[in-house]
């Protein structure tokens, strides 16, 4: 390896290194919304079912929010094409 493939692979690793710490701190970061906000989105969710808008009122981080509507999609999806 030459120095400058080798300063391109460091650079490129510590790169990496940093938007897996980005990521990880935005996915992990604590739910800072009040009561009234929890209320609030609760209130938006129930359109959408009782059990949707109860996770509205749980401390949850962003990764759990994800992790809840990719759930929600898949559920959406077999309902859609009769999958149950």
């Amino acid at each position: 390896m030459t120095a400058q493939s080798e300063g391109k692979f460091l650079l490129l690793a510590g790169l990496a290194i940093i938007i897996v710490f980005i990521s990880y701190s935005v996915l992990t970061a604590p739910d800072r919304r009040d009561a009234g906000q929890k209320i609030s989105d609760a209130i938006n969710e129930l359109p959408n079912g009782v059990d949707k808008a109860s996770r509205q009122l749980q401390d949850r981080t962003p990764g759990d929010k994800l992790n809840d509507a990719a759930k929600d999609e898949r559920d959406d999806i077999k309902k859609a094409t009769n999958q149950q």
